[in-house]
């Protein structure tokens, strides 16, 4: 056997070890379950060893609370329901989906993706399809739907290999999911996550979902460039030699047809596109001037504003509006009562996160209640202190720890879930703030996306491969994504590592 193919079958294995070891761990939302009793257990171990620590900013002692006690189980059969009724990341994202799912329903966001890929020119097709994966994260999960299927169609009538616009298109849509143009749903969830992480050490502490736009819209064109280079560079002309297009099977028949738009559907995005102009209006005459209703009463600034503070809201009620414009101009609706059915299918398809932030809540309250979070905390950045490394090189380290996570858990919110309170109260204790913590955690987090098979729609990314290559394998689409995961992990963090150096605020708040 060649070198080449002990390298080849070697790196096999370890896929596969991953894999089996990922399909071992509990689901997301059993494993918040189990780490709440765990909490439990332990906050009553570390009250008998009475553990406690200094808290370097109030000088105050901070001991660990025993809640397996009749003060614990109070406090626990008082609070469950608020515990997670009060959970930040809750809220807004319901709110965010009230619209966003209603601009989905609508068939917006369907139309909206085929027409910004059909639109462009055959020299930029491969990034075009790209930042269409990277902006489709607005709009939750039409990208695996819509974008991946369509941009394999598009490349094979383009005389391009199919599975080269499969690559693309989901590193655009997985590998840069972090990263958009616009607040959406996970920059609130993340938000509300982190937010309730700061408060163990900070309790006025408030992070935006706007906390880190400015970084991920230069994120957005990075991603953009990389996953674009890859493709071009590297990935289709290694698919062209192990799988030239003849061996193909041909899945075009008649298939392009139909996803190519309609004059009703050309007219409702033209609609949309005059509605979009009117509120953009509308925010400028809030913000640009000097006593504009939209900026912050008392400072005049448009930092910690209303426009800020209610960026989610915003967002859902353009989206809501945008929906119904476009599916009452294309004829897709007759009454605006089907924006009610939307909205009720959106919220439906939120049950398995409203369980899983449930759960995520109690286990956040009783780290909070326990004082371990705390305690873990300060002791935890002690100990990073000591070291005397730079902020820097430990969110560089922390980006790898995050990568290495996503291959065993595949929900961005359960990820979270479990590091933010661990990691955002230590590293602020370290002078990080909870935003560059996020931020670093986002790169991480997306740039192992495409290459772990517990990743939701890593199996419909297979299917779709298998259309034109039926025995392609899970191994095919690792091998086919390695790259973009390699590259973005190494050239994302060289951007992070970049804006940190040269102090660029991650957000405008």
């Amino acid at each position: 056997m060649s070198l080449s193919a002990n390298r080849t079958s070697l790196v096999q294995r370890a896929l596969n070890k991953v894999e089996l070891l990922g399909n071992r761990l509990p689901h997301p939302t059993l494993l918040f379950v189990y780490l709440s009793a765990f909490i439990l257990v332990l906050s009553a171990i570390a009250a008998g060893f009475q553990l406690q620590a200094l808290h370097p900013i109030s000088g105050e002692t901070i001991s660990a609370v025993n809640l397996l006690s009749v003060d614990g189980l109070h406090k626990i059969l008082a609070n469950t329901v608020t515990n997670f009724t009060h959970f930040a990341p809750v809220g807004t994202v319901l709110v965010a989906m009230l619209g966003i799912g209603v601009a989905e329903k609508s068939g917006l966001f369907d139309v909206a993706l085929r027409a910004s890929v059909h639109k462009a020119p055959s020299t930029l097709l491969t990034a075009m399809v790209v930042f269409t994966g990277v902006m489709s994260s607005i709009a939750a999960d039409a990208g695996y739907v819509v974008l991946i299927p369509l941009a394999a169609i598009i490349f094979q009538s383009a005389g391009r290999h199919p599975l080269a616009g499969i690559a693309a298109a989901f590193a655009g849509v997985s590998g840069g999911y972090s990263a958009n143009l616009l607040i959406g749903p996970v920059d609130a969830m993340l938000a509300g996550l982190s937010t309730e992480a700061a408060h163990l050490v900070a309790q006025d502490y408030q992070v935006s979902a706007t906390a880190n736009y400015y970084f991920m819209v230069a994120s957005t064109f990075l991603v953009t460039f990389v996953g674009t280079w890859i493709t071009q560079r590297w990935i289709e002309p290694r698919l062209l030699e192990s799988s030239p297009m003849n061996t193909l099977v041909d899945v075009n028949n008649g298939e392009d047809k139909n996803h190519t738009l309609t004059q009703l559907d050309k007219r409702g995005l033209r609609a949309v596109g005059l509605l979009t102009i009117i509120v953009t209006a509308l925010l400028l005459w809030g913000l640009v001037p000097a006593d504009g209703l939209l900026r912050n009463p008392e400072t005049g600034s448009i930092l910690r504003s209303p426009f800020i503070q209610g960026i989610v809201v915003i967002i859902a009620v353009y989206a809501l509006l945008a929906g119904i414009v476009f599916a009452r101009v294309s004829g897709r609706w007759h009454s605006n009562g089907e924006a009610i059915t939307a909205m009720e299918s959106a919220m439906a398809s939120m049950a398995s996160y409203l369980v899983l932030m449930f759960f995520a809540a109690q286990f956040v309250s009783y780290f909070a209640w326990s004082n371990l979070g705390a305690v873990s905390a300060i002791q935890g950045a002690q100990l990073l202190q000591s070291w005397d490394l730079s902020p820097t090189l430990l969110l560089a380290g922390f980006v790898v720890m995050a990568a290495s996570i996503n291959l065993l858990i595949g929900s961005a919110s359960a990820k979270w879930a479990l590091l933010a309170p661990i990691f955002v109260p230590m590293l602020l204790l370290a002078g990080i703030s909870p935003e560059a913590t996020q931020m670093a955690f986002r790169v991480g987090d997306s740039s192992t996306n495409i290459i772990t098979p517990l990743m939701p729609y890593f199996g419909v990314v297979v299917a779709y491969v298998q259309r034109y290559q039926p025995t392609a394998g899970i191994g095919t689409i690792m091998s086919m994504m390695l790259p973009y995961s390699v590259g973005f992990l190494i050239v994302w963090s060289g951007l992070m590592v970049l804006w940190l150096t040269l102090g660029l605020p991650l957000g405008p708040s």
